[in-house]
């Protein structure tokens, strides 16, 4: 199992999930900074992705959408903060408008995804910060944690592919 534990914490308004894989932390960091292998898993299934824009450098810009089985388009934006290869990536992340650009940049949320070794594995641990308890219920309600944790389970497939 991938998915290793997901712990919500209102009282800090974090969601944290921690996944193992069998690879290197050069390998999984890939699937983070290479578009292509990011709309293979950041959807749930059923709700693939599609990056428009993914400008992977501190202030830089990512521009998403996912696709719904019904057809219908679920925008998203990043801004990336910190990135430090091939251990830690850091970006502000928020619904988008039809045109991909932020609907509400001071509603973001702060993402924080840190890679490491973990015995024989490498372990991603990726922390959502919420800017409020009624950000956090509104995700939760949206089914954030179980989308997340089917999207995390997609990675395994990836990585079983051939490397690019």
């Amino acid at each position: 199992m991938t998915v290793m534990s997901v712990q919500k914490d209102p009282e800090a308004l974090t969601m944290t999930f921690v996944a193992q894989f069998d690879a290197t932390a050069e390998r999984l960091w890939r699937v983070l900074e290479d578009p292509r292998q990011l709309e293979r898993w950041w959807g749930p299934p059923g709700w693939p992705a599609t990056f428009d824009l993914h400008e992977f450098k501190v202030g830089g810009d990512s521009r998403y959408y996912m696709t719904a089985p019904d057809g219908n388009k679920a925008r998203g934006w990043w801004k990336f903060t910190a990135i430090e290869a091939p251990e830690r990536l850091e970006f502000d992340s928020g619904f988008a408008g039809d045109n991909g650009e932020p609907l509400d940049v001071e509603d973001a949320m702060h993402m924080v995804i840190t890679i490491e070794p973990a015995g024989d594995r490498t372990q991603m641990t990726v922390l959502t910060r919420f800017a409020s308890l009624a950000q956090m219920e509104r995700n939760v309600s949206m089914h954030f944690a179980d989308g997340m944790r089917m999207a995390l389970g997609q990675i395994d497939d990836l990585l079983a592919g051939a490397a690019p």
